[in-house]
């Protein structure tokens, strides 16, 4: 098995700032900061890595969240993860991302605001069902993948940011 990543907390400072901006001034950030665990395999089978809400949630059918993980991650050239919700969530209460699936790329790693990875879910129950997690639950996986470019591709542009910072 190929070892091409390496989880990371963002800074306590971009946490603060992230979990401001999507929350407001909720509970004591430093805290939550401090309880963030890094994505890891349930087993040594498993191909996802879980990542683990940072606060409990309570989604209502219909209803969405953005949460900011705390997590960043150093992944090598020529790989990629694509983070899913996790299959028992989807199976039960219809639990989705919003963009269906989350690419991490390489260089997002760098970006300005640390790789800081923000994952928003829906329920997308159509039988009443409210999805409720606690705090430090598994909530979606990621899975790392190779990927190819053309033989003609000679693109050099840089990233700076996230959703939408590489072209229109």
């Amino acid at each position: 098995m190929q070892r091409i990543a390496k989880f990371e907390k963002v800074s306590i400072e971009r946490f603060k700032a992230d979990w401001t901006d999507t929350f407001g001034e909720t509970g004591n950030i430093e805290e939550i900061y401090n309880s963030v665990k890094l994505p890891s395999r349930a087993t040594a089978g498993s191909a996802g890595y879980d990542f683990f809400t940072p606060c409990a949630v309570n989604l209502a059918p219909g209803e969405s969240m953005k949460i900011p993980t705390g997590i960043r991650v150093k992944i090598d050239d020529g790989w990629v993860l694509k983070i899913y919700p996790r299959s028992g969530l989807g199976f039960k209460f219809r639990l989705q991302m919003n963009n269906t699936v989350g690419i991490i790329d390489s260089d997002y790693y760098m970006s300005d605001n640390e790789g800081h990875i923000f994952c928003k879910i829906m329920n997308d129950s159509n039988e009443g069902k409210t999805v409720s997690l606690d705090a430090g639950a598994g909530f979606c996986q990621g899975i790392f993948v190779e990927y190819g470019i053309t033989v003609d591709d000679d693109v050099t542009d840089a990233r700076n940011g996230g959703f939408g910072s590489t072209g229109n």
